[in-house]
């Protein structure tokens, strides 16, 4: 029996790969919705999160931004040429993406720098512990665990719902019309590139994946695949999580002191 997985539908429709992986992005579902729905987003896209969570998201987020070609670096270093048409696949893909990942940081800084906050502030990483724990994952999978979990864990998961995401926040024009218009382009430049031009390479990381796998992998392979993406999206939500701890901190004095009005 043939077990090469060759798509031959469209990248970007789920019925163009094997059903285990249909089954994977159907069981990982619930785990993304909580990250690519949550308030925090909503919250930025119509301009109402305050700026000190603006500050902590966006410190807190530097690290994973900075580091993310250095994953792809990592997955580089597990290909061999020749050895597996997935492990080529692989190389070719990450070789022409990891230049892109560069670029992307120094958007980051420029929307960092929009709101103030500077790249030695970046550097410097004080904020919560909790908001390390999304680059710590994602170096340990990239450093630790095999080509295709950590593909699936970065490449896939982290871009996929950071895609969708950042759609959202760009949907309405509220938050960059917070811009001064003079510097509005720079600051929105990584949000708008996520949004509108990174949308194939979930899919392209998905398609790795399964051609590395094949058509029938293994129960524990695909259980592995299955731990790790999700474990991204739950670090995703706990980063959010902690994020709008802060955001409703900062808002309880301003509901204490309206309250008390009411009641005076």
């Amino acid at each position: 029996m043939i077990d090469t997985f060759n798509r031959t539908g469209p990248l970007m429709e789920a019925a163009s790969y094997p059903a285990w992986a249909q089954q994977l992005i159907q069981d990982c579902s619930e785990s993304k919705r909580r990250v690519v729905e949550h308030e925090l987003y909503q919250r930025m896209r119509d301009n109402k999160l305050s700026a000190k969570t603006m500050r902590q998201y966006l410190i807190g987020g530097w690290p994973v931004v900075e580091q993310f070609a250095l994953y792809m670096a990592q997955n580089l270093a597990k290909t061999r040429f020749a050895r597996h048409p997935g492990e080529d696949m692989a190389r070719r893909w990450l070789m022409r993406n990891i230049r892109v990942e560069l670029n992307h940081a120094d958007y980051w800084v420029h929307w960092s720098r929009a709101h103030g906050i500077s790249l030695e502030d970046l550097q410097a990483q004080q904020v919560a512990p909790e908001l390390h724990a999304l680059s710590h994952w994602c170096w340990h999978t990239s450093s630790s665990d095999s080509l295709i979990v950590a593909i699936a864990a970065t490449n896939y998961a982290i871009e996929g719902a950071t895609g969708e995401w950042s759609a959202l926040v760009c949907s309405s024009g509220v938050y960059a019309a917070s811009f001064p218009e003079e510097d509005r382009k720079r600051a929105m430049k990584w949000l708008k590139m996520h949004a509108q031009y990174d949308d194939a390479h979930p899919w392209e990381a998905l398609e790795i994946i399964c051609t590395l796998a094949g058509l029938n992998p293994s129960k524990s392979l695909q259980m592995e695949l299955r731990q790790a993406v999700c474990k991204s999206y739950d670090y995703m939500y706990l980063f959010l999580e902690r994020c709008m701890q802060l955001e409703l901190a900062a808002k309880a004095p301003v509901v204490r002191e309206r309250m008390a009005l009411a009641e005076s």
